[in-house]
Order: C-alpha cells, then structure tokens, then sequence
C-alpha cells in the first residue's frame, strides 16, 4: 500500500496539473471501487474549481470552490495516472482498470487506475471534514508541528504493545506505514521489539527526528516504488535504494561501527526488518 511519501508525491503532482481549474468532465466508468461511489458523483463533481489539494494521512483531500471535499485512497494498487496535451497529442487509450477520469480545464487527462480495486473515494463538506469517518481518529502528522518527542512520549505512556505496533497505530501518529516505520527504527538504533511504553525521554527524541528524517528524504526521492506505485508522470519513486533495513534481510546492517546483519521477523502479520546488534 502507498504510505506517506507515496501519497504527498502524488498530491504535489496532482497539484501542478489541478489546483485552481475547473473540472469540465468527471466520468466514472464503474458505480463502485472498493465501496460505491457517492451518489450522484459525477454531477456533484462536472464544473467545480478545485481550490487546492491536500494530503491527510494517507488520504488525498481535494477541496472544491463550492465547500465539497473529495476524498480519495489509493489503496493497495491504486494510481493517479496524469496525462497532459504538452506531452504528448492524443491521450493514451484507456485500459481496463482505469475507473474514474478527472478532465480539467486546460486540457489535461488524470485517470485512477486501481487492478485491485482497494482504493475509494468519498464527498464530504468542508465543515464536516475533520469529524468524518475517516479522519476523526486520526493522530497528528509525522511532518507537523504536533509530534514532538513529548507528544510521543505522552501517547506511548501504558502501552504495552511492540513500538512497531504502536506506531503504526493511526491513532498515534496518521500516515505512517511498515517500510517508514522499519527505517526509523533502524535509524533511531530502537529494537522493533521494545513495549512502546518504554520509549520515552531520549528514546523518543532519537525516534522523531528519525521518523522526520526517514519522510523527508523519501519525499524527495519521490516515494518507494514497490509493485504498482509511481508518480502521476509515470515515473517510478527511488527511496527504495536507499532503504538501509527494509527488505534486506542477511545484508549488512550499515549503521557505522555496526557488524551485524539485518533480521526479519513477523509482527502482527507484517514483514519486520532490524539489526539486533545496534537495535536494542
């Protein structure tokens, strides 16, 4: 699934090409994505000028002149394909897991495409937004000012379960997912293993900064390119090669004047990569 990096790469894209134009076609090729499209989709969407667009969590948030949001989930191996008539003079046809079309004023093309059909969208009202279904829960930003290292330290205090676990506990913090989660750790030299309650104090300042870190450079680099993600260009992210512990199970941990080896174990159903040697 898309995490954070992924999501705010695609926002910025769908950003250059949307924010400010008038969507002058909305056409939704099936009722239904994961869930059923909300009702009257289509015409709620058709000449709205989309004030600008947002990322809250994993979510992509559209906010539409008239006080509508539309909010939008990749899900497992949803895309944002964008098509543009500088690029190129006639659009590429559509394939058969191209769902929703989103055509906008200045002529360009942007297509959700999802095989899986995990992905979904949904309208909500502007003064509604942050008591909907899907936000309400939702912890702070990793990238805001609200996670501090006494923010976390607070929010960890009594729990019991692995750090891994609570961090990815969207009530903790929103957005972030197993492979951020996995580099921080290794970053911040936190064992995966650890009760989130004892990571606190220096514990905790190690860890945000890490987790910031980790984001940032991954932002940058245009997100993780596993399976079906790339950017609304077509263009494939790069932090995969930077990764220092996901998926690298038997290879050096990297970590100067470390000599161990990354680990793998299963957490809650999810793949866990660490260095037992720096990691504690």
């Amino acid at each position: 699934m898309p995490e954070l990096p992924e999501v705010e790469t695609v926002c910025r894209g769908l950003r250059t090409a949307m924010e400010g134009r008038v969507l002058t076609q909305v056409t939704a090729r099936r009722p239904d994505l994961r869930f059923p499209l909300p009702p009257d989709f289509e015409g709620r969407l058709r000449g709205r000028r989309i004030e600008r667009i947002d990322r809250r969590a994993k979510y992509i948030v559209v906010h539409l002149d008239d006080g509508q949001v539309l909010i939008m989930h990749l899900g497992m191996s949803g895309r944002m394909n964008l098509w543009a008539p500088q690029v190129s003079a006639e659009p590429p046809p559509l394939a058969t897991h191209d769902h929703v079309i989103f055509e906008v004023g200045n002529g360009s093309r942007v297509v959700f495409h999802d095989p899986r059909r995990f992905g979904f969208m949904a309208l909500t009202r502007e003064d509604e937004l942050a008591s909907h279904p899907y936000f309400a829960h939702l912890g702070p930003e990793p990238l805001g000012d609200i996670f501090t290292p006494d923010y976390l330290s607070q929010s960890l205090d009594g729990k019991r379960t692995p750090i891994k676990a609570a961090l990815l506990d969207q009530r903790v913090v929103a957005g972030l997912g197993n492979i951020y989660v996995c580099e921080a750790l290794h970053m911040s030299g936190i064992s995966p293993r650890r009760l989130a309650c004892s990571v606190s104090g220096q514990r905790a300042e190690r860890l945000v900064p890490a987790i910031r870190d980790v984001l940032e450079r991954a932002i940058q680099a245009g997100g993780s390119s596993l399976r079906d993600y790339a950017q609304v260009d077509g263009e494939l992210g790069y932090f995969q090669h930077s990764w220092q512990a996901y998926g690298r199970e038997g290879e050096p941990c990297g970590q100067p004047g470390c000599s161990g080896t990354i680990s793998r174990i299963v957490q809650s159903g999810r793949s866990t990569f660490f260095c037992n040697k720096h990691q504690r």
